[in-house]
């Protein structure tokens, strides 16, 4: 009997070291194909939604290999990523582009809110605190505001996990799906970017689909979606007021504001020289690269454990609720 236990334990530690040498090969040959752009044939390849893939595929197969890490590194990789994207922006075309989008999203996010309330509350019957942080995450972006709104509310890991499972799966789908609609629908590049900013939930798919639209896609999905962003600051504050939620700390997304300082920076300095202009672009291309890898570690974050833990009823809201956000921005699009 107990050799047969050690043999299992034995057998089990040897999978789990197969499997951290499996992840960490699968980042070193991601960052190698997307840094060295000079290998032909092999760094075109290595797109936003074959990363997610990749790593969705580790995660159902293999399991999580280094969820803190990959939890960690995910999260402040997607912020630099997000700042140096701004070095390849312009302010006032950014601006102006984006300003329809802005204006719908006082809209979209009261909007989704009460829906995702009378959704998740009074159709399906959802506990409180899981429907609101659903809610919350389809209205503004995804994990960020939740990870904000979460403590406000004082809600338990377990309703966290489950908000933050669907919010998830739904976003990893949205990466792959999202750019294919739009391409059939024909939609513009200023017509796909506002859409996408507001129908999909986190920063991370926003920009990997408006990057694998086009570059003006991604200007405008970036623009609106950290604007957008910043209603976490309000949310998490009506949400104290609302549920009683005093002394409760509130996350703030300061890399929003280091994202504005790099359009302001490449706008009015970097872009006044040709020396400048390249070290604009550098950065900018980096940013895109680390970003391909963030959406890997976002996909290895997907694990089978992950979608047991959603259950269907939080994952029914949430498609509902993504569903009703989506075409309505569509009919919005089209017909205003």
């Amino acid at each position: 009997m107990a050799s047969i236990q050690t043999a299992s334990v034995n057998t089990l530690a040897y999978l789990q070291r197969k499997n951290k040498i499996t992840y960490v090969s699968l980042v070193v040959l991601l960052s190698i194909f997307l840094l060295l752009d000079y290998i032909p044939g092999y760094s075109t390849w290595v797109t936003p939604p074959v990363a997610l893939f990749l790593g969705l595929i580790f995660a159902l197969s293999s399991g999580q290999a280094h969820p803190k890490f990959n939890k960690k590194v995910s999260k402040y990789l997607l912020q630099y990523s997000v700042v140096g994207l701004g070095f390849g922006m312009n302010l006032q075309a950014s601006l102006a582009s984006g300003k329809e989008g802005m204006e719908f999203t006082v809209i979209s996010v009261v909007g989704t809110m009460l829906i995702g309330w009378f959704i998740g509350r009074k159709f399906l019957k959802v506990d409180r605190d899981t429907s609101y942080l659903i809610s919350s995450g389809t209205a503004i972006c995804g994990g960020s505001a939740i990870a904000a709104v979460g403590p406000v509310l004082r809600a338990k890991d377990t309703e966290m996990s489950v908000a933050l499972g669907t919010i998830f799966i739904l976003n990893a789908i949205a990466l792959f799906i999202f750019p294919v609609i739009g391409h059939a629908l024909d939609m513009s590049q200023q017509e796909f970017g506002t859409w996408a900013a507001i129908a999909i939930h986190d920063t991370s798919s926003v920009v990997g689909a408006g990057a694998a639209y086009g570059e003006e896609a991604l200007q405008i999905a970036t623009t609106i979606k950290l604007t957008r962003a910043l209603w976490i600051i309000p949310l998490a504050l009506i949400t104290s007021f609302v549920f009683k939620s005093k002394g409760q700390k509130i996350s703030i997304p300061w890399f929003i504001f280091f994202f504005i300082l790099a359009m302001v920076f490449n706008t009015y300095v970097l872009n006044s020289s040709e020396t400048g202009i390249m070290i604009g672009e550098g950065i900018n291309s980096l940013a895109r690269k680390t970003l391909t890898i963030t959406l890997f570690f976002i996909g290895a974050s997907l694990s089978r454990d992950v979608l047991k833990a959603v259950g269907i009823k939080p994952l029914i809201q949430g498609v509902l609720l993504w569903v009703t956000i989506s075409v309505s921005t569509l009919a919005y699009i089209y017909w205003f």
